[in-house]
């Protein structure tokens, strides 16, 4: 392979990383607001308030049963044609589904069709979720320097909270612009438009990017696997399920507190938009200390840091609760920003950690595969079982409980996680399990 990448290349590919993933979050996450805000009225409207929210919120958690296929089809397109190809195809797929779901009539105007339709295009955005973060992950981390994998590869994780913000800002916007009938009428699928424009600019940026410098060396020395999900299954299980136990704290949290939060925060008298500047702001703080941490872990490992922060958010949950409870947006403010200082401990580590767990011909599908099973179990059902949980028994301990023995579960299976790599100031290489020789990190 041809010289190392200088660092304005490694910012360029960076930065081009965070703004398609940021896209690609954002209309993940303009769908998880619309679904704890006005999905429970427009497509569920013949069922009580909290039956409403509670199918809104499952039609929220199918595109985590999808992230796993898409993690699959996507991790061996970018572990055989190449990580470039992957993620371009997952931003074209995850910006058409988004628009079409700002498209889709109301139950009203087509009954039961309605909610049908919804469940299929959030499945293609999941999917398309999948295959995306994968691919942005190993883009930075292999175009990095050693000493900077974690600074830049915390680049890439802020996306989700760009993307976050970005969609809660825009329903700020468009929810302030015009009365509750109009928003809940046609001003709720404004967002979803927004992502056409987006989508557009994303894709002019990654069709510019040049492709993975290990991926280059892998098909320069003919090491690309004819069907990398096989290995990752006969040889890789291992790291695949401790990868899946570890993610699932990260998510719980993530999703406890933005999609859970935003819904649970109504009931204790906070208006749509007071929670969506709480999560706004919160939003804007895991980004700062998410790259701090980023930074950090180059220095001081992955791993302690990894486990210290899931440590902390089961220690802060208790708090984060019973702030919101006391119905003062300071108190919870304050509290959000505690309960998340630890969860950027484990956002700002969380992709090199993973990715450093592989080698380079089954790092795509093997990284993929990994966090999407553990966003599934962590993701997809929390702010459904949270809302029910709370409405069952009137307490926070159930959700204190969930959060907190998640994230120590993430914890323990970080512990017995190995990486692979080689600490010099080049790609190293080794035999692989297949017995061929793959270059690592």
């Amino acid at each position: 392979m041809s010289g190392s990448p200088s660092a304005a290349d490694v910012r360029r590919v960076g930065l081009a990383s965070l703004m398609g993933t940021t896209i690609e979050y954002y209309d993940f996450f303009v769908y998880g607001t619309a679904a704890a805000l006005v999905f429970g009225q427009v497509f569920f409207p013949n069922s009580n308030p909290l039956t409403g929210t509670l199918l809104s919120l499952a039609t929220f958690g199918v595109a985590f049963v999808a992230r796993p296929l898409g993690g699959i089809i996507f991790g061996h397109l970018g572990d055989r044609v190449g990580r470039k190809a992957a993620l371009v195809t997952t931003l074209l797929i995850m910006g058409v589904a988004t628009v079409a779901i700002g498209l889709v009539p109301s139950y009203g105007a087509i009954g039961i069709a309605a909610p049908i339709l919804l469940v299929v295009l959030r499945f293609v955005q999941g999917i398309a979720l999948g295959g995306e973060y994968g691919g942005a992950v190993l883009m930075t981390v292999e175009h990095s320097p050693p000493g900077k994998r974690g600074f830049y590869s915390s680049w890439v994780q802020t996306g989700a909270q760009f993307g976050l913000i970005i969609a809660n800002v825009v329903y700020l916007v468009v929810g302030s612009a015009m009365g509750d009938d109009a928003f809940l009428s046609w001003g709720w699928r404004i967002p979803f438009w927004v992502s056409s424009l987006l989508v557009i600019l994303g894709l002019m940026i990654r069709l510019r990017l040049e492709e993975s410098p290990e991926f280059k060396a892998l098909k320069e020395s003919n090491d690309i696997l004819p069907a990398p999900v096989l290995v990752v299954f006969r040889h890789h299980m291992k790291e695949v399920l401790l990868i899946a136990g570890a993610a699932v704290g990260n998510s719980v949290t993530f999703y406890a507190a933005t999609v859970f939060g935003l819904s649970y925060g109504a009931t204790k008298g906070f208006s749509r938009n007071e929670m969506l500047v709480i999560i706004i702001v919160a939003a804007a703080w895991v980004i700062a200390a998410s790259i701090f941490v980023g930074a950090q872990s180059d220095a001081f490992g992955r791993k302690p840091i990894f486990i210290m922060g899931n440590l902390a958010i089961a220690a802060t949950v208790f708090g984060w609760m019973k702030a919101i409870d006391t119905g003062n947006q300071a108190v919870v403010m304050i509290a959000y920003l505690a309960l998340l200082t630890g969860y950027s401990m484990t956002w700002g580590t969380i992709g090199v950690f993973f990715a450093e767990a592989f080698q380079g011909a089954v790092r795509y599908t093997g990284l993929s595969l990994g966090f999407t099973i553990g966003v599934i179990v962590g993701g997809a059902v929390t702010p459904l079982v949270l809302t029910k949980l709370v409405a069952d028994t009137s307490s926070a301990m159930p959700v204190v409980l969930w959060v907190a023995g998640s994230t120590i579960l993430s914890a323990l299976c970080a512990i017995p996680m190995r990486q692979i790599d080689d600490g010099v100031g080049g790609l190293g290489t080794t035999p692989s399990r297949t017995g061929r020789t793959a270059p690592q990190l």
